[in-house]
Parts: C-alpha cells; structure tokens; sequence
C-alpha cells in the first residue's frame, strides 16, 4: 500500500477515538468505523479500491484481530509463522521459508498481540515469566519468548493446523505411508498395542498421532494429556482433554504433564494418549503402559527408533534414579511398537520406519523392524519411494485376543 506507517496509525487512533469505550462493540460496528475512515482517507488520496479495501481489512486486523499476522493466519496454504522482533515475520508455504513485507508498527504493538494471544487460553506471560506455550481460537500452537530472553526483540512461532483433521486416508494419499502399513497400523491400534511416535521438529508426529488416534474404537474412553491442546480426535464421545497449566505471580499453582497423568489414571481410562514426552513425564507413561492401560499413544523428538530410545532412558532418569537395567525393562515391557517420522529432502514428511520392541538382549533392548522406507529415485525434485514390509509382527498375543490374526495384515 502507498500509506506509511505513521498515517495508519493517525488512522487508527481516529477511530479509537469514536468508539464507545463505555459499552461492548461488536465487530460490524467496529467495522463500520473503519469504512468511513478509510473511505474518506481514500478519496483524498485517490486511491484504488483494492488499496482501499486492503486498508479497511488492516485497520480492522490491527484493532480486533492479530494485527499483521492475520493475514498470514487466514491463509490456508501457510503452516508455520515465526516472528523475530517487530520487523521480521517469516512463514513457511509449501515446504519453503519466505520473509513477509508486511511488519508490526511498533514495538508495543507487538507486545499488544502477543497478551491477546497469551489471553485466548488464559496464559500469562511477562518480565517474570517470560516463555509460555498457549494456543489461539482456531486451535494453531503458539510459542512465545518475550525480549530481552529474545535478543533482537519478542519471538513469536506459530504452528498452524488445518480446519479439518488430516486422517490416514490423508497420509496415505499425500504418500506419507502406503495403504499396507496404515492397515497394519489399525490393528494395532484396535488391539491395544502400545504405541510411541519419534521424530525431528516439524516431521508430522503430532498429526500423525491425531491420524492414528482415529483408529481408536468408538465406545472406548480416553484420556488426551497436553502441554497445548492440539489434539482433534473426532466421533469420540467418551473423551476427556487435559492441559497443563503454567504458574504465575499471582499465586496460581502449575499443573504439569506428570500431574495429569498421575490424575487420568484414577479417571478410569482405557486409553491415554500423551501429546508428546520431553522429561520426567517418560517415567510416568512407561508406568501407566505397564500397569494395564494398553493402547496408549505418545510422541517424543529423536532421530531413529533406537535413538528414542535412549532419549527415553534418559528422560526417565530426569524423574527418578533407576539402574539402566530397570529403565531398559521397564521400556521393553510397556512399549510395544515404535514409529519413525522424517522431513525428506524435498520437504515432504514419511513414515521412515516401524518397528516392534521384543524383549530385551544382552541387557539392550531389541528391535524388530517391521516397515522400512526404501528410497528408489527422485522425480521433478520430488524424493520417490515407499515403506516396504521388512518382517512380520512377533508378538502376536493381543491381535490374537482382538481377532485380526484372521484377517492376514500381521
């Protein structure tokens, strides 16, 4: 647009300053305002309708909504923000980064989006908490990091998530997994295996666990633990969702993951599903998957199956000292099978790899790989490939239980 900064916000404080303070306005009359302003703004400037109409949607953004970033919300095909400071917003589109032209007006107005994001989920952040996860109204995850923690200005990073659930019938289209393992996966899931997704940043673990979650019989209760709710389990009528809560300075005590946990288990799942495990709370999933709650699903950052592994072990150790044998067992008995998500090259997320936990090895914990992705060329920049069966599922007992021996996906 040809209007500067500072004309936007002589705009703006105009309006501001014809608005009933006295009373609640809702949006259209808000809205109502700014077309006025802005119509008369644009006659004296001679401006386009299509600048005149981005004016009205911006003045209307940075009075009701998120300011810039609203723009960058509203559309469907970006799936990450991250703001560094008032001057610098990225997104992420397709797979690739790209720096906006758009930026905040200020410092405090920045600081003003950030207590309106903070406040959609009654999260406080400020000087003396000044990191905090929230989540806004369409349910995208928000991290916050508040200057000076932030060095060159307050950190914003904003996770979208599409209006609707992506399902399997999604991943296997898009070519995350072939239609073999997604079955496979439906077996286990229905017959109580206890599962566990790994993966880096941004390898789909918490979308994929939302998918497989799916699987989950109707008529069966669970229990979904996060730090910020993201989970969208559909047509699941017995489902109660947990979120952690941070303290603060007006005394408020935090709830954590290990408190939820700890609470679910006297709620009477039949399965829990932890969003993700980053450190004490390991020890507490491992005991809740080892004391008759089969089925339960969770996620957790590594790089391979065996690398999760050993993040677990150590994340145990974060909660409790145990000897390694004990957490090894402990690991090897609650676990049954093990996922891994991977960002190929071309930006495209897989399934890398499934494997089942048999037991334990010359005091190691064994791995059976069941699915492997095998790569078989590129195409148009496009990595190509598949996840090939490798070996059949060993332990058996609970798919035997459930009556999907039967049906030959074992």
């Amino acid at each position: 647009m040809r209007i500067s900064d500072g004309e936007i916000r002589k705009l703006r404080d105009e309006i501001m300053q014809e608005i009933d303070l006295t009373r609640q306005l809702g949006d259209e009359e808000v809205y109502r305002l700014v077309e006025e302003h802005a119509g008369r703004f644009s006659r004296e400037r001679m401006l386009t309708l299509r600048e005149r109409d981005e004016l009205e949607q911006f003045l209307f953004h940075s009075m009701r909504k998120l300011d810039v970033l609203q723009e960058l919300l509203e559309d469907k095909e970006i799936t990450e923000i991250m703001v560094n400071g008032a001057d610098h917003i990225f997104y992420e589109k397709g797979g690739r980064l790209y720096e906006s032209d758009r930026h905040f007006s200020s410092k405090e107005k920045l600081g003003d989006v950030i207590q309106q994001m903070a406040g959609y989920s009654n999260r406080m952040v400020n000087e003396a908490s000044p990191i905090v996860d929230t989540r806004l109204a369409d349910g995208s995850r928000v991290n916050i990091v508040l200057e000076p923690v932030a060095l060159d200005g307050s950190a914003i990073s904003i996770r979208k998530f599409p209006e609707c659930p992506i399902g399997m019938a999604d991943l296997i289209r898009m070519g995350s997994l072939t239609g073999e393992a997604a079955e496979f996966l439906r077996a286990l899931v229905c017959s109580g295996y206890n599962i566990f997704i790994s993966g880096g940043t941004g390898s789909g673990k918490t979308t994929f666990l939302n998918a497989l979650s799916q699987y989950i019989p109707r008529e069966e209760r669970i229990i979904t633990i996060e730090d910020s709710a993201e989970l969208q389990l559909l047509d699941k009528p017995n489902l109660v969702r947990l979120e952690t809560r941070n303290a603060n300075t007006e005394g408020v005590v935090p709830i954590t993951i290990r408190d939820l946990i700890r609470t679910a288990l006297r709620m009477r799942p039949e399965r829990i599903v932890v969003g993700e495990c980053r450190g004490a709370e390991a020890l507490d999933v491992l005991q809740a998957m080892n004391t008759g709650h089969d089925g339960s699903l969770s996620t957790g950052h590594a790089n391979s199956c065996r690398d999760m592994l050993s993040r677990l072990e150590t994340m145990v150790l974060m909660g409790m000292e145990l000897p390694l044998p004990a957490i090894r067992s402990q690991i090897a008995s609650g676990i049954d099978i093990l996922v891994h998500l991977g960002r190929l090259r071309d930006k495209s997320r897989r399934v890398l790899s499934i494997a089942e936990i048999i037991g334990m090895t010359d005091g190691e914990i064994a791995l059976r790989e069941l699915f492997r992705f095998e790569e078989t060329g590129e195409e148009c920049g496009l990595v190509q490939g598949a996840l090939v069966r490798t070996a059949g599922l060993q332990n058996t007992e609970k798919c035997r239980r459930a009556g999907f021996l039967s049906e030959g996906v074992m």
